[in-house]
């Protein structure tokens, strides 16, 4: 089998066996195949496409390039959330709480972010002494005893997709619906999880800017995990503006725990009951997303989500009595206003933009070495159809250094739109991708 084949047979618009993917992507991650043969494969691809079965192979050699995570030694179905990314993002841990309350295993494996914030991980190590590092068998005995455990991501996890990535990333070939969901997919399959919960995320703030590209994005990805055995359901969500308030990692765990109380922000709150719903469903302890709903507010309404994220924070070495004060948590010195340029209703918010102030701030990370203020951030106290007069706050910043916190005001004033008219509040929960089709809400 040569490369050169390979390369044309795409070129031509034909399809790849399953021999043939496997030998391009085994090659490429043992490096005998250079990264010319595979960059001019990757061009093929974007231009010619590939049908489902081409991109579920793809998926399963990017899996198997690398080591997976067997989660067979714990007990009942693993239901895994992975979301496309957003700003102020911050549902994993309202979300592994509750699902673990209702008595499903959350095996969760998750990344430090590079962007506008740091990932859960860095969010999780705002508790002093949270440790995200353990072996694989004292995460299996957590699940199995707690229904849940949150740890760092294995480097070897399809290494094949890293190094994909990295290519496509300096050759034009990253938008392309086959790679980008089949590289998403590679990680969530090797993770260990039984079926999966999809957060694809739309709008200004969001990878897919457009509504339909959303959607064919999330039937790719469903269709990659029903076609290999794991049962898997997409949600698109609005990203058009923030999700809740806040934008930084303490300031994101306090508002977490305020959703766990059941005092969140409606929009953080609702996507939780709607992503969960589904987890709950899919891990058969619930027949429908409406049964499935009213566990998980019994759960917030009694404590018991909040109750199990203490639980994590004590057995992860973190001390849980922040849990109930967050008052103990490190504060930023620099706490002020961003002010309302005029009266109006707030008509737009870039959330890009709102992520890039935080990023200055100091909350996210620039570089894979980038050091992160954990304390540092923005909180939105104004949303899209909200009235605002002229000198009322729109945010509050929390910084270190006083230059810093005025290009975060800077941005946040270009970031915010306002009108005359009175303004809809965007929809949130934009529809449902299942095996079956597609649902717009």
């Amino acid at each position: 089998m040569r490369m050169y084949d390979l390369i044309m047979k795409k070129r031509n618009g034909s399809e790849l066996t399953t021999e043939e993917i496997n030998f391009f992507v085994d090659g490429y991650t043992k490096g005998t195949i250079p990264d010319y043969q595979v960059s001019a494969l990757m061009m093929a691809i974007y231009f010619q496409k590939m049908n489902k079965r081409e991109t579920a192979d793809l998926t399963m050699a990017m899996v198997n390039s690398g080591n997976t995570i067997d989660l067979s030694a714990i007990e009942g179905i693993k239901v895994d959330k992975h979301s496309t990314g957003g700003v102020g993002d911050t549902t994993t841990l309202i979300l592994a709480p509750i699902v673990a309350a209702a008595g499903i295993p959350v095996a969760k494996m998750s990344g430090r972010g590079l962007g506008h914030t740091g990932g859960t991980l860095d969010k999780l190590e705002s508790f002093e002494g949270f440790s995200v590092e353990m072996p694989i068998e004292k995460f299996i005995e957590d699940v199995n005893t707690r229904k849940i455990a949150i740890a760092g991501q294995s480097g070897d996890l399809a290494p094949a997709d890293k190094k994909l990535y990295a290519l496509r990333d300096v050759t034009a070939t990253v938008d392309n619906m086959s790679l980008i969901a089949s590289s998403i997919m590679s990680k969530k399959i090797a993770s260990g999880a039984d079926a999966i919960v999809l957060d694809v995320k739309t709008g200004s703030g969001a990878f897919m800017k457009e509504e339909d590209k959303s959607f064919e994005l999330a039937q790719e990805m469903v269709d990659i995990g029903n076609s290999v055995g794991r049962n898997t359901i997409g949600v698109v969500t609005d990203m058009d503006q923030p999700l809740g308030f806040a934008v930084g990692n303490i300031l994101e765990v306090k508002e977490a725990i305020d959703t766990l109380k059941g005092q969140g922000p409606e929009d953080l709150t609702e996507l939780c009951y709607t992503l969960g719903s589904y987890m709950i469903m899919l891990a058969g302890k619930a027949k429908s997303a409406e049964e499935a709903r009213e566990v998980l507010k019994h759960i917030i309404e009694s404590g018991s989500g909040l109750n199990k994220l203490k639980e994590l924070v004590e057995i992860q070495g973190g001390n849980p009595e922040v849990v109930d004060n967050p008052e103990l948590f490190k504060k930023a010195p620099i706490v002020e206003e961003v002010l309302a340029p005029k009266d109006g209703y707030v008509k737009s918010i870039k959330a890009d933009d709102i992520g890039l102030a935080a990023l200055v701030l100091g909350a996210g990370r620039e570089t894979k070495e980038s050091e992160i203020d954990l304390a540092v951030g923005v909180v939105l106290r104004k949303k899209i159809g909200d009235y605002v007069k002229a000198g009322e706050s729109i945010a509050t910043i929390h910084a270190n250094d006083m230059d810093k916190k005025k290009s975060s005001e800077e941005i946040i004033l270009k970031a915010y739109g306002f009108s005359d008219e009175e303004i809809k509040a965007p929809k949130l929960i934009k529809g449902i991708v299942t095996k079956e089709g597609i649902k717009k809400f």
